[in-house]
């Protein structure tokens, strides 16, 4: 249950922010804390097993790096938290929510994933944006397939801020990111329960997400009775990057109501 972390100084009450997959705290400290600013939340940046500075100490499934993150919860927290994540992050949380709702106070989730196998999952068919030439020419050659998909927010400028959050934090083990990735446990087994969770909830999807797209996130949204969803134009997977004023406008609106 050791995981590497970073947390603000601040005393109120905890926010736990879970990464996407590959990523590290510190990019996930350069997406989420910029909308968290000002909050007097204590911020808590986690590296997940097999991730940045964290051991690959657990089974490389999802459902042991979820046990795994909720040990760390009931170790080091005397209280129920608010969980925030993107991506892989988001999907662990939402997965907390629904196994361990007594660790949970509410769930910021940016581009979560929903389902966990590519072929289940409803993309937008709809072209991309336009993009100015050469927008893509400082991205590695091996990244071009995945940005073309991942980002709706197409210039250099923001190429530039994904790469480096890709390239922030510890190294990871890519051994163990593999084979979760493509064994298969890498869907959590209540992937799919019916489970509501009652606490405050805002889900934020980009309209351009060529990764997990948005519109499995609004149908899940019949689990979040307290739950607010957007869709924003010119955003894709990577959405914190890309929109970073909108998610922190839409952050303050959750951060309000879980103060409710």
């Amino acid at each position: 249950m050791n995981l590497a972390f970073d947390q603000s100084a601040d005393t109120g009450p905890a926010v736990v922010c879970l990464p996407m997959f590959s990523m590290s705290r510190a990019a996930t400290a350069a997406a989420l804390s910029p909308a968290l600013v000002g909050a007097g939340l204590r911020e808590i940046y986690l590296d997940l097993p097999g991730h940045g500075d964290t051991p690959a100490h657990c089974p490389p499934t999802s459902q042991a790096t979820l046990d795994t993150v909720c040990a760390w919860l009931d170790q080091h927290l005397d209280a129920p938290a608010l969980l925030a994540g993107s991506s892989y992050g988001a999907y662990l949380a939402a997965g907390i929510a629904r196994q361990r709702p007594d660790l949970v106070r509410g769930l910021l989730l940016v581009c979560p994933g929903v389902t966990i196998a590519r072929h289940t999952r409803t993309l937008p068919a709809d072209p991309p944006l336009d993009a100015p030439t050469g927008w893509l020419d400082d991205a590695p050659a091996a990244l071009h397939e995945h940005l073309d998909a991942a980002l709706g927010h197409r210039t250099p400028a923001v190429v530039a801020t994904v790469l480096a959050a890709l390239n922030a934090g510890g190294p990871g083990d890519p051994t163990f990111q593999e084979e979760l990735q493509t064994g298969p446990g890498y869907a959590l087994p209540n992937e799919d329960a019916d489970v509501v969770f009652d606490g405050p909830v805002s889900v934020i999807t980009g309209r351009q997400d060529g990764i997990v797209g948005y519109a499995d996130q609004f149908r899940a949204m019949r689990h979040y009775p307290r739950g607010t969803y957007t869709v924003i134009d010119a955003a894709g997977h990577y959405l914190p990057y890309e929109q970073p004023a909108l998610l922190r406008s839409l952050t303050q609106d959750w951060l309000h109501r879980t103060r409710d």
